[in-house]
């Protein structure tokens, strides 16, 4: 993938064109398998032992996706170039949200690899999500970013304090999307999106985005224009049972 010009696009070209460098020629392990009924061919197996090939967008899918691999870290580790790519132009393809993506980060236990394949996957995930917080042609939405960032890295923290730092209308705009696209799932105690390792407390990260939403996102979405009802329904989370439903401005969810 070939970005040009501004900075967070020349960023994550860097960051793609690194892990190509990083992972070329790696495959899976050699006695790598799995089910031909639920995961693909003998041939399309041998594919991934074979190093450098592009892969079909379906194979491509189904090899992220899948949660059974022996090594996973290898299996990550051979399609990763391709994966990046696709992830950031929006061609993944989960089944479901793109956390899915992040479990297959996760699965993968990429922040054990020695530092010099490490660092190029640490930097590719920062590059993306600066991008997506401040490129308007990105083709993901940040909060789906955020998602995958966090699940991969079963962290918050770097990721807010990422968006602490950018502080510009695209960005400002970029946290209003993301208010209105999870306050009716925080609003029901829950997590906006699923938490894929057991190790990843739900608990602990929604309390951790709320408390960031209520005391660094609710005076920015003010300064930014944000709808005084968004504002309203981002307030709410600081309130708990009766306190939140009877408030005026409840905005009548039901779960």
């Amino acid at each position: 993938m070939h970005l040009a010009d501004p900075p967070a696009r020349r960023r994550l070209s860097a960051a793609l064109d690194s892990l190509a460098v990083t992972f070329r020629g790696m495959t899976a392990h050699p006695d790598e398998s799995n089910c031909d009924c639920h995961w693909g061919s003998p041939e399309e197996l041998r594919l991934l032992k074979t190093p450098d090939v592009v892969l079909e967008p379906d194979l491509l899918r189904r090899t992220w996706r899948a949660i059974d691999w022996t090594d996973h870290a290898a299996v990550l580790r051979r399609i990763l170039p391709q994966f990046a790519n696709a992830l950031v132009s929006g061609r993944a393809d989960p089944l479901f949200g793109l956390e899915e993506a992040g479990f297959s980060f996760a699965r993968a236990r990429w922040q054990q690899w020695p530092d010099d394949q490490a660092g190029p996957v640490r930097e590719f995930l920062h590059a993306w999500w600066a991008y997506s917080l401040t490129d308007p042609d990105a083709a993901v939405p940040a909060y789906q970013v955020f998602a995958m960032c966090a699940e991969a890295s079963g962290t918050l923290r770097p990721w807010l304090a990422d968006w602490e730092t950018r502080t510009g209308c695209l960005s400002d705009r970029r946290l209003a999307e993301a208010a209105a696209e999870w306050e009716y799932v925080l609003l029901g105690d829950s997590l906006p999106w699923r938490v894929g390792r057991y190790e990843h407390d739900e608990e602990e990260l929604r309390a951790e985005l709320v408390a960031w939403l209520l005391g660094h996102a609710a005076p920015r979405l003010r300064e930014s224009g944000a709808s005084a009802d968004l504002r309203h329904r981002i307030r709410l989370l600081g309130l708990t049972d009766e306190d939140r439903w009877t408030d005026p401005h409840w905005p009548g969810h039901r779960y």
